[in-house]
């Protein structure tokens, strides 16, 4: 069997408040290849992880980040409570930055790949993204993810990423002329890997990141179906089986 990677889905985020340093911390020390998070801008320009532009699902507050500063967004306290009820409350949670993020990678793993989305279509986010990631040196070994055509062309044509975008029809301002042409890999969900029109994308010939595969089940489905990266919320059940494989 191909070596296929482990990635931890906002973290270990079954466990852990999502697109948090613990959450990080915990899919680090569990041992997954690689996890993904998600970057946005804060109103004063510093790359921020979080899934949504805004803060309320996690954080209780109906906010924007594009509308907060950085000082702002760390008064939030991203402990997921509708998730985890009290277990993360009072407990220092913040909400990261990207060099943060980066910081907690050089110590504690320098050569870790990451799985970056980009959730805010900008080449102004990219820019400061990627030079905070070549500070660290983590930009060489990393993916980025984006359901944004343009967003995925601007990072192959202008620092030639290695990127990941999603079928035509899940990406936002598709080119059906340029189609698939700056993708180094394509991303599948769960539900696409089981529906009939897995095939189609299969057959693009790209290298195939499979997500959210949080059952052995659906590890071993993915397995059969030729993955090279597997996403998992949680990834024990992912490690089991790639190991026992």
């Amino acid at each position: 069997m191909k070596n296929i990677l482990v990635e931890g889905h906002r973290g270990y985020c079954a466990e852990y408040p999502e697109n948090t340093l613990v959450s990080y911390e915990a899919a680090i020390e569990l041992g997954v290849d690689c996890f993904e998070f998600d970057i946005w801008l804060s109103k004063d320009k510093v790359p921020v992880l979080m899934h949504d532009g805004n803060a309320r699902r996690t954080c209780g507050v109906d906010k924007d980040l594009r509308d907060m500063t950085l000082a702002q967004i760390k008064e939030l306290e991203p402990a997921y409570t509708a998730k985890f009820g009290d277990k993360f409350v009072r407990k220092g949670i913040k909400v990261p930055t990207l060099r943060e993020l980066c910081e907690l990678v050089s110590t504690k793993r320098p050569h870790m790949p990451l799985g970056i989305e980009i959730k805010e279509y900008t080449e102004e986010t990219v820019d400061i993204a990627v030079a905070i990631l070549k500070e660290y040196g983590l930009f060489e070994n990393s993916w980025f993810y984006a359901f944004d055509a343009p967003t995925i062309k601007y990072l192959k044509t202008k620092y030639n990423a290695r990127t990941m975008g999603y079928p035509d029809f899940q990406m936002k301002r598709f080119d059906y002329e340029e189609g698939y042409r700056y993708y180094d890999e394509i991303g599948l969900s769960m539900s696409i890997v089981k529906s009939e029109v897995f095939p189609i994308f299969a057959s693009k010939g790209l290298p195939i990141h499979m997500y959210c595969a949080d059952t052995e089940e659906d590890v071993r489905l993915c397995i059969g179906k030729g993955a090279s990266l597997i996403t998992a919320n949680d990834p024990v059940p992912l490690m089991k089986v790639v190991k026992e494989n």
